[in-house]
């Protein structure tokens, strides 16, 4: 029997190209991981050029309404995020990390050519026409129907499913090439995480400065393709690190376990958990992963009924239920970065208007476009991130001991904490600046909105790479790459909660004499400021739920004082007192 667990744990769970065990010596760590920052970089490049102008090829190329190009744009990006759950499922269950980035990157390249092909083609058009000249009542422009719309949805949600399915796998593959049961490798690990946020900020940056010039200055057609050639270079860079990755082999469905589970402990709720957890099936001989007392109702999936053989539908195993126990615990973290990026969607709508609203120029003859604001926070990023992983990180893990200098759950909670202050200064700013543009007929400087766009950016540094490296090094066996697509459900769910909030809000301060907070479509008489104050309420009382919550994760994570005495033992069996972590 020890034998047979002895052989289990030193089984390869990594293999290289060829299929074949992976040498620690020769693949993994970080050189790997730098080709996945390359292709992080260029891919996010590549996609955020797209989708920040994209409502303006919309609404003068293709011709659609204002109001029906603001949706093709919210629904593509949606898409996207809601489609990284499909691409971190093909890849635990069935292809593995590698193979998923490969084929559905050439996907989200072949949807970049397809929509550079269509923009530099009339035939692919309607008659070219000036939108803004039919608004006010001039000629009237052909809308894109027929072929010419299917060619041109076609080519977005080509991006759109390409990317939705790379982007969990290219963190996950690169968390991937490190060892967490080696104390070393797994501080590298933290470092990894810093570098892909610093990967993805420098993508942002180039996104939101030169190739937005490049598509505004020499056409729509030149600009995606750019965009095909950044995704290139990064589909480059994944290949010429294939000889050096540690590929992790896909499980097998990973919901059929779960769902044997749910099944198991449904059909067995009648039955009476035993006190001693020692007595569940499967926990004698389990080495990996301790049993705990959360969720005790799972606890009966286990329990084996007397001379009664028994399927995988009814009797599983403590490991198992374990996972499903992960599983449903991290939902509740999950749910406290909605409303924070529900912020974030002010920031890039609401923060932008009042940019437009603003003094834009920075010289007599040079002026700052509003929606470059966007790029404040990844020109404070790309300083900040080396600065804090360099000096921080080692600086607070020797106070902590923790390998990632804080832990995820703090870094996140902090970053919820900086997210109230970042709609405090907007609220503030728009007070100033709606009050001067009533009372006393005067512009502010651009400048003044800067404080509102940096805070964020910290607070984005916290709590997007804590909550990465948080749902990464769950213990579920072969689901790193779903669990990192979970993360990037948050943002679909934070922008459908901020259209909800806007009508909401519009809905409940209208009265019969005037409308809502947001109802005029005009700064100076709508009442951004006391919407914004709204939100850093509810960012407030969003950080003292999480507070709740994680307190409650980490005191349910205490493994039984049976289970955790076996698991020393057996460790120390197999492993050596050194490795334990």
């Amino acid at each position: 029997m020890e034998a047979a667990a002895a052989a289990e744990h030193t089984t390869p769970v990594t293999l290289d190209w060829r299929g074949r065990p992976s040498n620690p010596h020769k693949h993994g760590g970080m050189r790997p991981a730098v080709f996945l920052l390359g292709l992080q970089a260029f891919e996010i490049m590549a996609i955020a050029a797209v989708g920040n102008n994209l409502i303006t090829y919309v609404f003068n190329e293709m011709h659609f309404s204002l109001a029906k190009s603001a949706n093709v744009v919210t629904n593509f990006v949606g898409t996207i995020f809601l489609l990284a759950l499909l691409g971190g499922y093909l890849s635990d269950s069935y292809l593995g990390s590698f193979w998923t980035i490969l084929i559905f990157g050439f996907v989200e390249l072949s949807g970049f050519i397809l929509l550079s092909v269509q923009a530099h083609l009339p035939q692919l058009k309607p008659p070219a026409c000036n939108m803004m000249s039919e608004t006010a009542g001039g000629e009237q422009c052909i809308e894109a129907k027929g072929f010419k719309a299917m060619i041109f949805f076609l080519a977005i949600y080509l991006v759109a499913l390409g990317s939705g399915c790379v982007k969990p796998n290219m963190i996950a593959h690169g968390g991937d090439q490190f060892n967490q049961e080696n104390p070393k490798q797994l501080k590298k690990l933290s470092t990894y995480f810093n570098a892909a946020y610093f990967a993805f900020s420098l993508g942002e940056l180039i996104a939101l400065t030169i190739l937005v010039w490049v598509q505004t200055h020499s056409g729509m057609d030149v600009g995606f393709g750019v965009s095909a050639a950044a995704m290139a270079m990064g589909l480059i860079s994944l290949i010429c690190g294939t000889l050096y990755y540690r590929n992790k082999p896909p499980q097998g469905s990973i919901l059929t376990p779960i769902a044997q589970v749910l099944v198991a402990a449904l059909f067995k709720r009648k039955h009476i958990s035993p006190s001693n957890p020692q007595m569940l099936h499967g926990s004698q001989n389990h080495v990996g992963m301790l049993h705990t007392d959360k969720f005790r109702f799972l606890d009966k999936a286990c329990i084996r009924v007397q001379d009664r053989k028994e399927s995988a539908w009814r009797l599983c195993s403590v490991e198992q239920v374990e996972q499903v126990k992960i599983l449903l615990s991290v939902i509740p973290i999950f749910s406290c970065t909605i409303v924070f990026n529900t912020i974030l969607a002010q920031l890039q709508t609401f923060s932008v208007q009042q940019g437009s609203a603003m003094d834009t120029h920075l010289t007599k003859s040079f002026h700052i476009p509003p929606a470059s604001l966007q790029s404040i926070p990844y020109i404070l990023l790309i300083v900040v991130v080396p600065l804090y992983d360099t000096f921080f990180v080692p600086f607070a893990r020797k106070i902590t001991g923790h390998e990632s200098g804080i832990s995820p759950l703090r870094r996140i909670g902090f970053g919820l904490f900086l997210a109230t202050f970042s709609m405090i200064s907007a609220a503030l700013l728009e007070k100033k600046r709606r009050d001067a543009a009533v009372n006393h007929n005067k512009t502010l400087s651009i400048f003044w909105i800067t404080p509102q766009f940096l805070i964020f950016g910290l607070s984005e540094m916290f709590t997007a790479v804590g909550l990465l490296e948080f749902f990464y090094k769950q213990s579920l066996k072969g689901m790193q790459s779903f669990f990192t697509a979970i993360t990037y459900c948050s943002y679909s769910f934070g922008f459908y909660l901020s259209s909800v909030l806007v009508s909401l809000v519009n809905k409940i301060t209208s009265t019969s004499s005037n409308g809502g907070w947001l109802h005029y479509n005009n700064l100076n008489q709508d009442r951004l400021d006391l919407f914004y104050w709204l939100m850093a309420v509810l960012s407030f009382l969003n950080f003292l739920n999480y507070l709740f919550w994680s307190r409650w994760y980490s005191h349910g994570h205490s493994p039984s004082v049976i289970d955790e005495a076996n698991a020393k033992e057996n460790n120390s069996k197999y492993f050596g007192d050194d490795n334990n972590i």
